[in-house]
């Protein structure tokens, strides 16, 4: 482990990260955020989400350097006594969770038809395109609601993660597309070169050919759109839990969080939505830079 973490240290990749204050900060912001929301249980001072811990006279409390603050909840409370800054590292860790299941999904399955359409071409490769354009035709964020809705309505007494994997399903279903163009694209360059012809001359079978040599050659750009996508994705979430139809209330996310405090915005108590909006707002942020970064250090001309 040591000797892997030496040798990027030492790689190109490694020297750009070291030399980038701004990756080396956003990095810094979003590890925090992942460790916070991962182990929520133990470093958060209570725990939101248990009935008997809720004290209903500590409700809409502001926050400690406020007046009428506690000290006890240092970001304030919720309309139900809940603390903010607890709420926030067990909100984050659903919004990430989703987004990096839901990401990871429509890697696999944008990477495996993009390189079925590349390698093979024929009618293959023109039904899953027509499809791509299909999918690209409509807005990912009315055909994810619509998605979310209609599973909700299906399921509507479902278990909490029941409801998450439909909302994975759903987001999933709306971010294989870019996947798969690109990696259909880099696939049409790949398959021509004296590499794979060699390849094929001396028999290895197409599946292999695409998983021990074409697969490789394909995953710089799908990376980097990966890290983009992590932050449209929590983005994403967040939107359909506030419109209603993501996580459930019992289970709520930064987006349920920001609508249940939308109601309260106007009424003086603004930190039950502020404060999960910013957390949102700096975990994308956050990640969007890394994936900026990444998107630089992997672009030969720019080395």
């Amino acid at each position: 482990m040591q000797s892997t973490l030496a040798r990027f240290w030492d790689s190109d990749i490694g020297y750009s990260f070291r030399t980038s204050p701004v990756a080396m900060a956003a990095a810094a912001v979003a590890l925090t955020c992942i460790f916070a929301s991962v182990f929520a249980g133990f470093v958060a001072p209570h725990n939101p989400f248990d009935l008997s811990t809720l004290e209903l006279s500590d409700a809409r409390l502001p926050p400690a350097w406020s007046a009428g603050g506690s000290s006890k909840y240092l970001l304030g409370t919720d309309d139900q006594g809940r603390d903010i800054l607890s709420a926030l590292m067990y909100g984050a860790r659903i919004s990430l969770a989703v987004g990096f299941a839901s990401v990871l999904l429509s890697v696999v399955l944008g990477v495996g038809l993009g390189l079925l359409a590349g390698f093979y071409g024929g009618w293959i490769d023109s039904a899953l395109m027509r499809v791509c354009d299909v999918m690209l035709s409509f807005p990912a964020i009315l055909v994810a609601l619509l998605i979310a809705g209609v599973g909700r309505a299906l399921f509507p007494n479902a278990h909490d993660s029941l409801a998450l994997a439909v909302l994975i399903v759903s987001i999933t279903l709306t971010g294989w597309v870019q996947y798969a163009r690109t990696v259909r694209g880099s696939t049409l360059v790949e398959r021509n070169k004296e590499y794979v012809q060699a390849a094929r001359v001396t028999g290895v079978t197409p599946l292999r050919i695409m998983r021990r040599h074409v697969l490789p050659n394909v995953m710089g750009p799908v990376l980097v759109l990966a890290t983009i996508q992590v932050a449209t994705a929590i983005i994403t979430e967040a939107t359909l839990s506030f419109l209603g139809v993501g996580a459930p209330p019992t289970s709520p996310s930064l987006g349920t969080l920001i609508r249940i405090g939308n109601d309260y915005l106007f009424s003086g108590e603004w930190w039950i939505t502020v404060f999960p909006g910013v957390m949102l707002v700096t975990i994308s942020l956050s990640v969007n830079l890394l994936g900026d970064w990444l998107r630089d250090a992997l672009n030969p001309r720019l080395r």
